[in-house]
């Protein structure tokens, strides 16, 4: 019989920790006026708060898609990390999903507003099809979801489960290597969403107003999302690639534990700050800025001592059910698979 694997053991791409840390950046610009309720004081009549629109136009459902798309991913490489350790697939992703509901309900005492509650339901809901399903039919249900919802609703919470299966099937198919190499698909995809860019923009722009709770700035969105994410992998496969792992792998390794930790920093600062009357998103800006330099920095002192974050390390113990070392894990080299794509 081989040797049994370390707990859910598989091949870790950076450029997804990257595109993770670059993602939550996009999440925190989209809690924090939430959160510290920006303008909410303001008289009705009163200018806009200015600035907002641009984050309407930059921000606003263009990360959360990448978010959900990434924790779709997640649950294949669970999934693969149990059968490579000849673990259970199903209790482990059960057990992981469930902590994420406890993790989300604690969250929810500063931020109401926060999705991992919702992930976790609707991850419980998915993980069938991703243990029991093809990847190839993981797929195709995956856009006929998303492409259901995004018709039907403008997307939001109704695109979570589509967007999570196709992140699942597309962890399945290899996108790790796909992003780290900028293959032919994730050209094309690059090409077609510039392509569409225009238009979804300008259909947008005839739907003025907080893009969440209206198709048009939803799709545009979504187009917007496939051009951060391939446009990223570009990046990542041009000498720019140091200043994107400089920037965000080191947030993105501990995504968890800094998407939690970044909303108990604004709560906490909410409470002796009063955003409520405040006309600028400049204060938001700052405040965002300051905590992603602090935990850019907080992350690598922490990883150079730990082999997880704070909250990933008990989420993993949850997950395998065991103790497992917090320890740093010992240097290794880059080794390569069989297409020699690097593997992290």
């Amino acid at each position: 019989m081989p040797p049994r694997l370390t707990p859910g053991a598989t091949q870790r791409w950076a450029v997804i920790d990257a595109l993770r840390g670059f993602a939550l950046c996009g999440i925190l610009l989209v809690n924090i006026p939430d959160i510290v309720q920006l303008g909410y004081g303001l008289e009705q009549d009163s200018a806009p708060v200015a600035g907002k629109e641009a984050l309407e136009w930059l921000v606003q459902t263009r990360f959360v898609p990448i978010f959900t798309f990434l924790f779709g991913m997640s649950l294949t490489f669970v999934a693969h990390g149990a059968r490579r350790g000849e673990r259970r697939p199903w209790s482990a992703l059960v057990a992981r999903l469930m902590a994420l509901f406890v993790i989300g309900l604690l969250h929810s005492l500063i931020y109401p507003g926060e999705v991992l509650r919702e992930y976790a339901v609707i991850g419980l809901l998915v993980v069938p099809v991703v243990l029991l399903a093809p990847r190839t039919v993981q797929l195709v249900l995956g856009v006929v979801l998303v492409v259901a919802a995004y018709a039907a609703t403008g997307g939001g919470l109704a695109a979570t489960p589509g967007l999570m299966l196709l992140g699942a099937a597309l962890g399945a198919f290899g996108l790790g290597q796909a992003l780290d190499t900028r293959s032919r698909a994730v050209v094309a995809t690059f090409a077609i969403s510039m392509v569409l860019l225009i238009p979804g923009l300008l259909w947008q722009g005839t739907a003025p107003g907080d893009p969440r709770f209206l198709t048009p700035g939803s799709v545009a969105g979504l187009i917007m999302a496939s051009i951060y994410v391939t446009g990223l992998s570009f990046l990542w496969n041009t000498p720019a690639r140091k200043l994107v792992t400089v920037l965000f792998e080191p947030i993105g390794r501990m995504s968890l534990s800094n998407y939690v930790g970044a909303s108990v920093i604004v709560f906490s600062v909410s409470a002796v700050v009063d955003f409520t009357t405040m006309t600028t998103i400049g204060p938001v800006l700052l405040l965002a800025l300051g905590i992603l330099v602090m935990q850019n920095v907080a992350s690598r002192v922490w990883l150079h001592y730990f082999r997880y974050g704070p909250v990933e390390w008990i989420w993993r113990m949850v997950t395998w059910r065991e103790r497992i070392s917090l320890g740093a894990a010992p240097p290794t080299t880059p080794r390569r698979d069989a297409a020699g794509a690097a593997a992290v």
